[in-house]
């Protein structure tokens, strides 16, 4: 076999033109001269915008959640509070799960397998939540599943010990532990504290590979101390509720005022609803009647109307107001009260719940002397109440008052207020003429609250005679006397508005009064919104209640009894005018 002498190819032989050898070497270098200048770009010139894309890949900041400030009643038992509840969530991409782990799942979370796993296979692959706030022990089961894909993150959920019988008063947040309602949203700023961070390395995976930076420690929320005592609040809730179911009733409420701090202990609604379990929650519900609705007062203005003339000096107690026939002409209106009640006292004007008696002591006041009382009294003006939705009701301007519209607000129409608004006006009278400020938050025990005088100390202790005439015999207000304590109040009956005139069968019925007379400690108003079982009067409706919360109240305040353990009620027919 001849040998194969490689030279004599011609293909081997044949020389490479230089100009091919330079082309190459010259895109070798432009190449290398090419990625040179890239990497000085990536690594010199635009160096920010590449770490910016490399940092959004691998590093996260971890929130480190704040736990909520606690609210406490006035005597440190826990209204509303924040408990660890972890959140499930995932990276659907991960997941990586048969369908018997993932019914398991689901059964831990109490949700249809179908749901879980549409949530799964949601459009967004690198983040998804599963479920918010589950009960740890539950986020325990779900850890042992050891699922790749399934994390969790830890979080606070708020839990409402009291209830129902303090919703209206604490309100709630949302799953974010932002404040919507209540003392939660009035107080949300102080209650919320600040989240803290911390910046990790993750995997694609979602696990922490790295610590980066210094972290972030979170600050919890201050703590609140409210005003309200949680026994009086369940109890007035109680006596409320009972009432509304017994007479068929839309709502009602209930006011309590420490007439000496104007501390409010209590503030219940019914209908109500569970803070922590919003799931079938109405309007109905949410509503806090007491602050939020107003209406008409009614008889509950007679008091102010008497106060202020007798202040002025138009009128004494002993003053004679003749009343009869039981109707007054006043321009084209007539005005009338249920009987002929003759001549009465300023007294018994009171004491009867005299229309006429009120109109025509109004008639020796100017609308002007009237409106600055009622004004500095608190209506046609917003509470000042640190509380969400507080209505501030109408009062017009007194230069356009009608003698009509004087008339007709000397006993409590042509105005409107709120019930709370209402009590709040009786501190002139408990508070010896000085109507003082509300609060919702925990003062110095027994420390007196200056306030802005309105009446004198005199004309203040000879209305609150007056009103103890009522819940007397001969008064409209006999069920709301009260075992061992003496209590003088104002019931109210009235139509409900409906469009530009009263609806033919609707009445809302109310009763503010105050307890001790001598040495008054606290007003109590009640309010019961269209009774409909066979009796309407605020009387016979909301002064049974009125008895029982002043009775049970100043048990709980340890105010010793002031009078005789037995009440004297000589009949419970009454008969209001409105």
């Amino acid at each position: 076999m001849k040998s194969i002498r490689y030279t004599s190819s011609p293909l081997l032989a044949s020389r490479t033109p230089v100009w091919r050898s330079k082309f190459i070497v010259a895109g070798l270098a432009v190449a290398f001269l090419g990625l040179t200048g890239r990497a000085a770009y990536v690594q010199v010139f635009d160096n920010a915008f590449f770490q910016k894309q490399g940092d959004q890949r691998v590093l996260r900041t971890l929130e480190l959640p704040a736990s909520r400030g606690r609210i406490f009643d006035r005597n440190g038992l826990l209204l509303a509070s924040s408990v660890v509840a972890p959140s499930i969530w995932a990276i659907p991409e991960d997941v990586k799960a048969d369908e018997g782990e993932l019914r398991q799942l689901a059964k831990l979370l109490n949700m249809p397998l179908k749901d879980l796993q549409h949530k799964l296979g949601e459009e967004d692959r690198s983040f998804v939540w599963i479920k918010r706030q589950v009960d740890q022990s539950v986020a325990q089961q779900i850890a042992e599943l050891k699922i790749a894909g399934i994390h969790q993150r830890k979080e606070y959920k708020r839990v409402y010990p009291e209830g129902a019988a303090a919703a209206h008063v604490v309100g709630f947040t949302d799953i974010e532990n932002k404040g919507l309602e209540g003392v939660e949203r009035s107080f949300d700023q102080r209650l919320a504290g600040r989240e803290g961070s911390r910046r990790v390395i993750k995997d694609r995976l979602g696990r922490v590979v790295e610590e980066v930076g210094e972290e972030v420690p979170p600050v919890d929320g201050q703590d609140i101390q409210l005003s309200i005592d949680s026994k009086i609040q369940f109890f007035a809730y109680q006596k409320v509720r009972d009432a509304v179911v017994a007479n068929k009733a839309k709502s009602g409420s209930v006011v309590v005022l420490d007439s000496v701090t104007g501390e409010v202990l209590a503030l219940a609604n019914y209908p109500s609803y569970a803070p922590d379990d919003r799931r079938h929650l109405t309007g109905a519900q949410l509503r806090n009647v007491a602050l939020t609705d107003t209406f008409e007062p009614g008889s509950v203005m007679k008091p102010i109307t008497v106060a202020t003339a007798l202040d002025l000096g138009r009128v004494t107690p002993q003053t004679l107001i003749n009343t009869s026939p039981g109707s007054y002409q006043l321009d084209r209106y007539t005005v009338r009260d249920t009987h002929n009640y003759g001549t009465l006292t300023v007294s018994g004007v009171i004491q009867k719940s005299s229309n006429i008696g009120a109109l025509k002591i109004a008639q020796r006041l100017s609308p002007k002397e009237m409106w600055n009382v009622y004004t500095a009294l608190g209506y046609g003006r917003k509470p000042e109440l640190a509380f969400p939705g507080a209505a501030t009701g109408r009062l017009r301007p007194w230069k356009s008052w009608k003698p009509v519209e004087q008339a007709t607000m000397a006993y409590g129409y042509g105005l409107s207020g709120s019930l709370f608004q209402m009590v709040h006006s009786y501190t002139a009278l408990a508070h010896d003429g000085s109507v003082i400020p509300a609060t919702l938050l925990r003062s110095t025990e027994g420390q007196s609250t200056p306030g802005l005088r309105v009446f004198s100390a005199k004309t203040a202790s000879e209305v609150r005679k007056m009103l103890h005439l009522v819940t007397g015999p001969g008064g409209t207000g006999q069920l709301a006397q009260t075992v061992g304590y003496s209590v003088g109040g104002k019931t109210g009956t009235a139509r409900k508005q409906q469009g530009k005139g009263y609806a033919a069968h609707k009445y809302r019925a109310w009763f503010v009064g105050i307890a001790p007379i001598e040495q008054p400690r606290i007003i109590v108003g009640v309010m019961v919104d269209e009774p409909s079982n066979g009796t309407y009067y605020g009387g016979t409706v909301a002064a049974p209640v009125f008895s029982d919360v002043v009775q049970q109240t100043l048990r709980i305040k340890g105010v010793p009894p002031d009078m005789a353990v037995k009440p004297e009620i000589l009949t419970q027919k009454v008969e209001e005018s409105f």
